[in-house]
């Protein structure tokens, strides 16, 4: 059969020469693989020249149409079987790498299985196995299966997907009489009812969602499968099919299902998502619906997205991604809604019961009583958010009243946001025991959020082009007013004991959750962000009737809600004067109860990958020091001399009891500097004494170590409460210690989060290394210890210094990103050290290539500070020169600088 071509076709490839030539050929491949390529190249050109995308996706999928039909043809494959389109190219899409989704529909005298003599059969089967392998081999991405009547039937009734495929499928080329046969047995009447088949897509819908952590905001996104993405555009189109029969969602509109708008809506966002998903198959050159980093900038330039101060042209194009995807999040959420009440509970015979004047419970939801509820009490807009909160037996708002609320949250103005009605009900939503999160992110899902809250909108679908962050910056902040939530929350006080504790001191939970919800709400405007957010923040809680006291609070802690984190990853909070200038900043106790519980909320919320134990024990040993130092008085903070004082004492004692002498345990500290017992905790101390007097004879201790110690003390031990697993080295003092155990950790794939080391008197170096696994959990397996251990010191027994080849391990998505190397020096007076700050790239190795370069410029390292942001490290090195003295000349620090930069970009 000769397909009929369009004229339309004509601009793509010249169809009608390449029917005559195939009716010549005795090798259809060649002409028909250049005629796949040629329409591919041509509707490129057409996509870069700005083409409506409806139609370069209708016509590729008819051009793909014309050649299979001929190749159909060229193969006779007789007039008792048929070529079906289905799935998306049933619909009559197709993206240039899309898969050609095909059913060879025949009938049971034509069985594969067969194994008929009969010549006919044989030809047949020949003929239709040359026919797929042709496709494939002209280029077609082709997804196929071939099934008789019954089989289509059997299967489609088991399997939610077939049934779906198998309803957009259309007849490309064949026996006409076999497609409709299959049709007429895929109706409602037969399989899959209208109840059944809705409630089977929703429920397929959720189980999706749960892929993408019920969220669209991924950092990849998947703009088919997602939340938000063309699968939730089709889901409506499949159940609006089986119910009403209608092939085109406009139809929904005459069938008062969709408001021209909504229709407009949907429609907007498919083109879209169309023209990413056509661009990215073209930068791929594959089937692809990840928007992967590799690409997300090159489709920002490409489709005309530029950098503006304080904010990439790919974070600007995500942020319109984003902000579409959750538009259609909503529909989808509303209409499935409208879908269940009208065809899963149509037949229930539940009465509505009244909430108050203006709601009532409707089969489970809420619901307005009337289409002018919100036009005639405006403040209702955010009454029903509250009514929520206080029913948690309602399931959700019913699909109507999610469009009421969206068509009238233009009232949502300034006299709305002065009403004291309607300032009432925002603060007292906050107050509430239960439901806080579930009706925040409901009201941003609606917009009432972004309405109520204008700042609120520029971080609406604002994500921050790095790999720490994974969720965009509304998300985010929903996630940390979750986060603080729970620990109000008695069945998760276990999840983070310490946390929940403080939390239930906590006077008044409604300035934490003000806290969070503005604690980033000046991202992406220019400057430091919460200097941003304390200024809105501030000007909310005035507006809302705040005291003066809550207003301060919760405005201080908006601009410091960095300062905890920083302290505890960036500085020595052994050392009493970090703790005394902190509390100084803290001022009093409650104030430090609502900076730890956000600061932990905070963290959490940014990926699920940045929390650890390191940092829950980091902020936890922060805090308690703090509340110590608080309860003490700032007025009278503990020196140094009486820390260190109290902590001999307590180590003595202990290490006495197990039998140790008070002489032995005083002639190994006199070789030690005062700095030991304040950079080690007391438990460190007691081991680290405990292993060299074990070691080692009395007058070992105090000898040259160049002469006595041979073979190194390495400790490995676990401390839970301390969140990782703690490395000692004791050994001969030597420059390369530090790159030669820091490259062998990498070598054993562990993360170094804390590296201090101790020079004592006697020529020999104490080395502390504070390590997780990769995927931040605490080494205690014993057999992966004892290996370490001996790795370790088969390493520095060795009497050539040779770092350990490391591969680069770099992710996918870390290649992405490239941050230049940053190198800073701050001098510590009060202490005679230097301060050295390290901002780069993440890398392995990073830190040996660090130590290589200290060893080049002859700088002694005192102290580590590890923090890893994602792709990008900011570390703080504590440094002295060789006479362990600060470096104060210009020109070294320069040298310093420009080996680290040489040895790690390299």
């Amino acid at each position: 059969m000769t397909p009929t071509i369009p004229s339309s076709l004509e601009r793509l490839f010249d169809f009608n020469a390449l029917q005559e030539e195939l009716t010549q050929s005795k090798m259809p491949l060649i002409p028909l693989k250049k005629a796949v390529k040629a329409v591919y190249e041509k509707q490129l050109e057409q996509f870069q020249a700005q083409q409506n995308i409806i139609h370069l996706i209708k016509e590729r999928a008819q051009a793909i149409d014309i050649i299979l039909s001929m190749a159909w043809s060229y193969y006779k494959l007789g007039d008792n079987a048929a070529l079906l389109a289905v799935g998306g190219y049933g619909r009559g899409e197709l993206h240039p790498y899309s898969d050609v989704d095909l059913l060879l529909l025949h009938d049971a005298a034509h069985d594969l299985d067969s194994d008929s003599d009969n010549t006919d059969h044989k030809e047949f089967v020949d003929n239709l196995q040359m026919f797929i392998a042709l496709l494939w081999d002209i280029g077609l991405e082709v997804g196929h299966s071939v099934r008789t009547v019954d089989e289509c039937i059997e299967e489609a009734e088991n399997d939610i997907t077939i049934i779906s495929n198998l309803m957009e499928s259309r007849l490309i080329t064949g026996d006409k009489a076999l497609y409709e046969q299959l049709s007429s047995q895929l109706s409602p009447k037969n399989i899959w009812p209208t109840k059944e088949f809705t409630a089977a897509k929703i429920a397929e819908k959720h189980k999706r969602y749960l892929k993408f952590n019920e969220t669209a905001y991924n950092l990849e996104p998947n703009i088919k499968e997602g939340p938000g993405g063309l699968r939730d555009i089709q889901i409506i189109g499949w159940v609006a099919k089986r119910h009403f029969g209608v092939d085109d969602l406009k139809d929904l509109v005459g069938h008062n299902f969709l408001t021209p708008q909504e229709y407009e809506q949907l429609e907007h966002g498919q083109r879209f998502l169309w023209k990413i998903r056509f661009a990215l198959h073209t930068l791929c050159k594959r089937h692809e619906e990840r928007l992967l980093f590799d690409y997300q900038r090159e489709l920002a330039q490409q489709f005309g997205y530029k950098d503006a101060e304080g904010k990439l042209a790919v974070e600007s194009f995500m942020a319109d991604y984003y902000q579409m995807v959750m538009q259609l999040e909503r529909l989808n959420e509303m209409l499935l809604q409208y879908f269940q009440e009208v065809i899963i509970f149509s037949d229930s015979d539940a009465r509505p019961v009244k909430i108050n004047r203006r709601f009532l419970n409707y089969k489970g939801y809420i619901a307005a009583v009337n289409q002018s509820v919100f036009r005639n009490y405006p403040f209702a807009l955010l009454e029903i958010f509250l009514l929520l909160c206080q029913n948690p037996k309602l399931k959700g708002v019913r699909a109507s009243t999610i469009r009421l609320i969206r068509a009238n949250n233009y009232l949502i103005d300034d006299s709305f946001r002065k009403d004291l009605r309607c300032r009432t009900l925002f603060m007292e939503i906050m107050r509430q025991p239960f439901g806080i999160t579930h009706e925040m992110h409901r009201m941003n899902r609606y917009g009432v959020l972004a309405a109520y809250i204008p700042e609120f909108k520029q971080i609406v679908g604002q994500m921050q082009h790095d790999l720490y962050h994974a969720y965009t910056v509304d998300e985010h902040t929903l996630k940390v007013l979750r986060n603080a939530r729970r620990l109000f929350v008695a069945e998760h006080k276990e999840e983070l004991p310490l946390a929940s504790h403080v939390a239930a001191k906590i006077a008044k939970p409604e300035l934490l959750y003000l806290a969070a919800l503005f604690h980033d709400i000046g991202k992406g405007r220019g400057g430091r962000h919460e200097e941003w957010g304390a200024i809105d923040v501030e000007q909310f809680c005035q507006r809302h009737d705040l005291n003066h006291k809550d207003t301060r609070l919760v405005t201080w802690l908006v601009r410091n809600h960095l300062t905890m984190s920083m302290t505890a990853q960036r500085k020595d909070i052994n050392d009493p004067a970090v703790i005394h200038e902190f509390a100084l900043l803290i001022g009093e106790s409650p104030y430090l109860d609502y900076l730890y519980t956000l600061t932990v909320s905070d963290i959490r919320a940014t990926s699920p990958k940045v929390w650890n134990s390191w940092k829950d024990s980091l902020l936890a040993q922060l805090y308690n020091l703090t509340k110590a130092a608080l309860a003490k008085g700032l007025d009278k903070p503990q020196q140094q001399a009486e820390c260190i004082k109290d902590s001999k004492a307590i180590v003595r004692d202990k290490l006495q009891l197990l039998d140790y002498k008070a002489e032995r345990i005083n002639q190994l500290w006199s070789t030690l500097p005062e700095e030991y017992f304040i950079k080690f905790q007391v438990e460190e101390i007691i081991g680290q004494t405990q292993a060299i007097l074990d070691a080692y004879q009395d007058n070992e201790i105090i000898c040259s170590a160049d002469k006595t110690i041979i073979k190194p003390i390495v400790l490995i031990k676990p401390y839970t409460e301390r969140g990782g697993t703690e490395i000692f080295i004791y050994t001969k003092k030597a420059d390369h210690v530090f790159a030669l155990v820091t490259a062998t950790l990498s070598q054993l794939v562990l993360d170094v989060t804390e590296a201090k080391t101790v020079s004592s008197s006697n020529g020999c170096t104490y080395h502390i290394y504070f390590v997780l696994e990769e995927d931040g959990s605490i080494v205690t397996d014993k057999e992966r210890i004892i290996n370490i251990q001996y790795i370790l010191q088969e390493k520095l027994s060795q009497q050539q210094f040779e770092l350990p080849v490391i591969p680069q391990r770099l992710s996918r998505t870390a290649k992405q990103f490239s941050h230049k190397t940053n190198v800073q020096f701050d001098e510590d007076l009060e202490h005679n050290q230097t301060l050295m700050t390290i901002s780069a790239s993440n890398r392995p190795a990073l830190l040996s290539h660090i130590g290589q370069a200290l060893i080049e410029c002859n700088i002694s390292l005192e102290n580590a500070k590890i923090s890893t942001f994602g792709e990008k490290v900011e570390d703080v090195f504590v440094i002295r020169d060789k006479n362990q003295r600060i470096i104060t000349d210009i020109k070294k620090q320069e040298a310093i600088r420009q080996a680290i930069i040489q040895l790690v970009d390299e």
